[in-house]
């Protein structure tokens, strides 16, 4: 009998989530059964927070519920055949040390990853955010080698992938973020223009100084003031593709801003929202295409790795912040 570990949601975040949303619960697992469905017993290796855990939490879960997430797991103890003990998968059962499944929630790290590459990968560039970073540059913004790519948030772990998978597709990056540290690492990692938003006395001066002939792509994670004043600083037939608004998931009342009508129809801009689920039938190929070039050395990863599974909400609540550089995972 194994007694798991959970964060429950106490209470529906009210504005910024505090840590006495939280609830830290005690689960008896059952034992796993020859002839039953349940085969598979799990412990957690990483935790993964991540910025959609924030809206998704107000339109998916109820008070009490398990905290959604995702992770990667060691299978402890298989009476499926697919799974052997001591293979690491994907799973999304959220913010728990163990658990138990029939395999079908479960996803095989790929058999080629390389035992010198970090697990927790499988959670950043070589995972969800690394995906959406992919499809995001290739199937919304259709980038195209000799453009100019705007990414906001672009020391997180989708914007710092989207950077690097535009130089790699011959564009010119110019990202932002909200510290000089994380401007400092963008030019390490590639990026030919990046400043500090927080620091900038005109977004629009500065946005216009980085590319003064203005943007062919826009991949936004912020949403918000950002994003009304980069839309007016896009080419004609220009793409934004909308991934998060990190800007306003924490807002208790909706915020009101300039209004995108004019500049698309005079620019003739597309813009679309996504999310990366929709290429789910396209997983591998965006995981091999992750995994080379994180193996060659194109992309370079940085991760903010915080210990103990007791930590989680000071995690999450710290990813909000902004405090992570790169992405944010919890090392149980």
């Amino acid at each position: 009998m194994v007694i798991a570990k959970a964060w429950a949601l106490k209470k529906h975040f009210d504005g910024f989530p505090k840590t006495s949303d939280f609830d830290l619960k005690k689960i008896e697992l059952p034992n796993i059964k020859d002839g039953g469905e349940q085969k598979l017993l799990l412990e957690s290796v990483f935790l993964s927070v991540d910025p959609y855990m924030r809206p998704y939490s107000r339109r998916d879960m109820k008070e009490g519920d398990i905290m959604i997430g995702t992770q990667v797991a060691r299978v402890v103890e298989s009476k499926n055949p697919a799974f052997t003990v001591g293979a690491f998968v994907v799973a999304g059962r959220g913010w728990r040390t163990h658990f138990i499944s029939d395999g079908k929630d479960l996803q095989l790290l790929p058999s080629n990853w390389p035992e010198s590459l970090p697990k927790s990968l499988a959670l950043g560039t070589v995972g969800m955010p690394g995906l959406t970073a992919y499809f995001g540059l290739l199937e919304v913004c259709k980038m195209k080698p000799g453009e100019t790519v705007l990414v906001n948030a672009a020391a997180g772990a989708v914007g710092s992938v989207v950077g690097q998978l535009a130089k790699i597709g011959g564009c010119k990056v110019v990202g932002c973020a909200g510290s000089d540290d994380k401007v400092a690492y963008l030019k390490k990692i590639g990026f030919d223009e990046a400043f500090n938003y927080k620091t900038v006395k005109s977004l629009d001066e500065a946005l216009h100084k980085a590319s003064p002939d203005g943007y062919d792509c826009f991949f936004d994670n912020v949403g918000g003031e950002f994003a009304s004043v980069a839309i007016n600083q896009m080419k004609k037939y220009g793409r934004i593709a909308v991934c998060g608004a990190i800007s306003q998931y924490n807002d208790s009342v909706p915020q009101k801003g300039p209004y995108v009508q004019l500049p698309m129809i005079f620019k003739e801009l597309q813009m679309e929202g996504f999310l990366v689920t929709r290429w789910n039938n396209r997983r591998e190929e965006g995981l091999q295409a992750l995994l080379k070039w994180v193996v060659e050395g194109k992309v370079k990863c940085h991760e903010q790795v915080t210990e103990g599974f007791e930590n989680m909400p000071m995690a999450f609540i710290g990813m909000l912040k902004g405090e992570n550089l790169g992405k944010a995972v919890v090392k149980v």
